[in-house]
């Protein structure tokens, strides 16, 4: 299947103070600029790093690009010809400024940046290790707890189309949960309900007694905080897995 390339930086960073411009940046440039299907995703890292090249742009987003090339193939003896060409026709000196980024990029000891990495770099909280409750999902996901004082709070991270079984969270007075969206996109789903889409930002409320599942969507990485809300005899009971014609009903 066709590498999807989605992206939420716009809305992370800059949601509230510039939707416009958020948008334009997610949706447009990542979502309908990079997926166009007539060029593949090595040769538009080609372009992207050269034109920051010829701008002079020799920041943290040509780091990310130079990162995302040599993610989709582009070779170390390729990045010093791209380089060493463009240099002929935008400049010397932006040249050894590239260089000097492209060198720490395809450091032979460093391990390449694979897509986990990607998103990681996207998101404000730590991915954390292998989920211990991983049995009680459908795909891969990662736990990273945050605090466990007071509230305890962790970051629930998913691989696409990874998603937790149904399950209800049991209490005897008070209890349930609270979601809260932090990168990617994702769904929330109750009982007899329609899914609701949760992306950076959204909030999602689950009472004590209510089954229910959440999980990334099938393109994209997804990561929520988890608060247990505290409660008097509070237990998770896992039920069956979401099934496959269930989880594809999403859009």
């Amino acid at each position: 299947m066709k590498e999807k390339i989605t992206q939420t930086a716009g809305r992370d960073r800059l949601g509230e103070f510039a939707p416009t411009f958020a948008h334009l940046n997610d949706d447009v440039l990542f979502g309908e600029v990079w997926n166009e299907p007539a060029i593949d995703l090595k040769t538009k890292c080609i372009v992207t790093v050269v034109s920051l090249m010829a701008s002079g742009i020799t920041d943290s987003s040509l780091t990310y690009h130079l990162q995302n090339a040599k993610a989709h193939g582009v070779t170390k003896g390729e990045i010093a010809a791209i380089i060493t060409h463009a240099a002929m026709y935008v400049g010397w000196p932006k040249a050894w400024a590239v260089f000097r980024l492209a060198k720490e990029v395809w450091n032979e000891e460093a391990p390449a940046l694979s897509e986990m990495d990607r998103y990681q770099n996207s998101i404000f909280f730590p991915i954390g290790e292998e989920n211990p409750y991983g049995r009680f999902f459908s795909g891969k996901s990662y736990l990273a707890p945050l605090t466990t004082e007071q509230v305890p709070v962790y970051n629930v991270t998913f691989e696409p189309g990874c998603r937790n079984n149904w399950h209800i969270h049991h209490s005897k007075s008070g209890g349930g949960q609270m979601l809260i969206c932090v990168g990617g996109r994702g769904y929330y789903r109750e009982w007899g309900a329609e899914p609701v889409e949760m992306t950076p930002g959204s909030v999602v409320n689950i009472p004590a007694g209510v089954k229910h599942w959440h999980g990334a969507a099938p393109d994209s990485w997804f990561s929520h905080l988890a608060l247990e809300i505290p409660g008097e005899e509070c237990r998770a009971e896992w039920l069956e897995p979401v099934s496959d014609e269930d989880y594809g009903e999403l859009s």
